[in-house]
């Protein structure tokens, strides 16, 4: 006997649910870095899913930022095909300064099977990190115009970096997501934002458009505090890539430097995460 595995939904279908998760209520939507923690995340029942630019350099040996924009690209392909949730591309600048290059870029990233993704405007260069203003927005409407041109319905999130990238003003920050709003962005983001208060200025400042919450932090938030502030998706960034690498430190730090093998106690076993992924495999023939 064969079982028949169920139809897996397109990359259409997935861009309608992304969509339909944006327009009420709140939700979780975490950052895997690779295809194992993707899979465990959609088996733990969360909607969607977004990849980690750091959480992905980090798992390669490489600082955030440092790989290409073909390397993020099959990254971003690979972690589409591995879930059958939507998927949030970190597309970070767009791997480009030239808007004929961003647009180019963008195109790209709809391809992969994402359906959503993320410009920010962060330049790279610490000595002018942010775009000037006219260019942000210039940079968003590309972004918009390249989806729109692929006829597809890839949700466009745009990130401004100010509170992580040297430049914490609240005003300046405001004034982005509300130009980047007018200028077609669907999604509305400015990691680093810790306060209610800044929260509440960034909901106020674009609504209706959702608002996404970088909660990379024992800030002492919850999402039912969270959405009861306005926001409407709530991101981890790198954090869980952070868990893991920290735990896997500690342990090794414990072996190098005493020689017992105490963060051994209590750890998941190998047989539970074979289930697990036997499971999320699928169907087998029988």
């Amino acid at each position: 006997m064969t079982l028949k595995a169920l139809p897996r939904p397109t990359t259409a279908d997935k861009c309608r649910t992304f969509r339909a998760l944006h327009e009420s209520g709140c939700f979780v939507i975490p950052n895997p870095w690779n295809i194992g923690s993707a899979r465990y995340l959609e088996g733990l029942g969360f909607k969607a899913l977004a990849t980690t630019s750091s959480g992905y350099a980090h798992s390669q040996g490489l600082p955030d930022g440092a790989h290409t924009c073909a390397e993020v690209l099959a990254h971003f392909r690979d972690i589409a095909a591995a879930t059958d949730l939507p998927v949030n591309a970190d597309f970070e600048n767009g791997y480009a300064d030239d808007l004929v290059q961003l647009a180019e870029n963008v195109a790209r990233c709809v391809t992969t099977g994402v359906a959503g993704l993320s410009i920010e405007d962060a330049t790279g260069d610490d000595a002018h990190p942010l775009y000037d203003f006219d260019t942000a927005v210039a940079r968003v409407k590309v972004a918009r115009k390249a989806i729109d041109q692929t006829g597809s319905k890839v949700l466009l999130t745009a990130r401004t970096e100010g509170f992580i990238r040297g430049r914490p003003d609240l005003d300046e920050t405001v004034r982005r997501l509300k130009a980047f709003a007018d200028a077609g962005a669907d999604c509305l983001y400015s990691p680093g934002i810790k306060t209610p208060e800044q929260i509440e200025a960034t909901v106020d400042a674009v609504d209706p458009k959702p608002v996404n919450f970088l909660n990379s932090g024992a800030f002492g938030f919850t999402v039912k505090g969270l959405a009861a502030l306005g926001v409407r998706r709530i991101s981890v960034g790198g954090t869980f890539a952070r868990v893991a690498m920290n735990a896997f430190i500690k342990s090794a730090r414990e072996i190098a430097e005493a020689g017992t093998f105490g963060s051994f106690a209590d750890v998941i076993s190998n047989a539970e995460l074979n289930a697990f992924f036997d499971d999320a495999a699928g169907p087998k023939p029988t």
